[in-house]
């Protein structure tokens, strides 16, 4: 379990606040000062620097906040470790980016259950930042994710490759077009985006950035977090999309949707498992194989 006080340093430099820290905290503010002087006296440093009602972290207090962030994530993994070890049932999380969440494992998490009652695997949904981020705090046994991230920092595995592709109301002017150049998608003026941070717009920008294209080019009608609802939006005619063919796949094949192909262009990408060496490899394992053999 991580110390009380290291967890109140925590809280303060992430809300960069200490009556914040308090309410979160269900503390005193007075209480949340002493474990501040408290950790700066133990390592005779300043770790924090207030300015009015402007707080910073120093030096020492940014080093400080990195290993306490490393300790916080370590914990929660030991704990869902040794309740596990001797749990009947035993229960892991995962991190899946939405594309892959609502269209590529929901029936496979159904049979994955079905070949291991004893074992329960919750997933959360998140963009591609949200599920780095949650993995690094230990929130997450494994990420399972779309689009580029920092492979410096997981550890990771290929699990299958998807194409993004361009996708149309039958009622739409370019539905009538053989191919569309990317500068007709960029021009039309109905482009509907996921959000900054998801995957598939990261992939989308990095395209149009290996093709010379500024993102300031890049016009979008309409940011939308969810797949489902930029599906609708499109069948609607109120928009068209870039998007992966898994999430279309069935509007396709029932003529509620087109897909045009891009000329000269092919948006290829990666799903990846992430996770780290130290975490639940017995676990990660089994249900990375079970996965790439589907």
């Amino acid at each position: 379990m991580i110390d009380s006080k290291l967890i109140t340093f925590l809280n303060v430099a992430a809300l960069k606040s200490y009556t914040r820290a308090a309410e979160m905290l269900n503390l005193t503010q007075p209480a949340v000062s002493q474990h501040i002087k408290q950790l700066e006296e133990h390592y005779n440093v300043k770790l924090i620097n207030r300015n009015g009602r402007q707080l910073s972290l120093t030096e020492e207090g940014k080093l400080l906040f990195k290993y306490a962030k490393e300790l916080e994530a370590n914990s929660f993994l030991l704990e869902r470790k040794l309740r596990n070890k001797s749990a009947v049932a035993k229960r892991y999380d995962i991190g899946a980016t939405l594309t892959i969440g609502e269209f590529v494992l929901p029936g496979l998490l159904g049979e994955y259950k079905r070949q291991h009652e004893n074992i329960d695997v919750i997933m959360h949904v998140y963009n591609l930042e949200e599920i780095c981020k949650r993995l690094e705090n230990g929130d997450f046994d494994l990420g399972i994710v779309e689009g580029p991230f920092d492979k410096s920092k997981f550890n990771y595995k290929k699990y299958k490759e998807d194409e993004l592709v361009l996708a149309v109301s039958p009622l739409s002017s370019l539905s009538q077009k053989l191919r569309v150049s990317i500068s007709d998608i960029l021009n039309d003026g109905g482009l509907i985006m996921r959000e900054k941070g998801s995957g598939t717009r990261a992939v989308f920008e990095n395209k149009l950035l290996e093709l010379g294209i500024s993102l300031s080019d890049l016009k979008i009608y309409m940011e939308v977090g969810s797949i489902g609802a930029i599906k609708s939006l499109v069948q609607a005619n109120l928009g068209y999309t870039v998007i992966s063919i898994e999430a279309v796949k069935r509007e396709a094949e029932s003529g509620t949707m087109v897909i045009i192909p891009i000329e000269g262009v092919k948006i290829m990408r990666e799903f990846n498992f992430i996770y780290f060496e130290h975490g639940q490899i017995e676990f990660t394992d089994n249900f990375i194989d079970f996965l790439r053999n589907k």
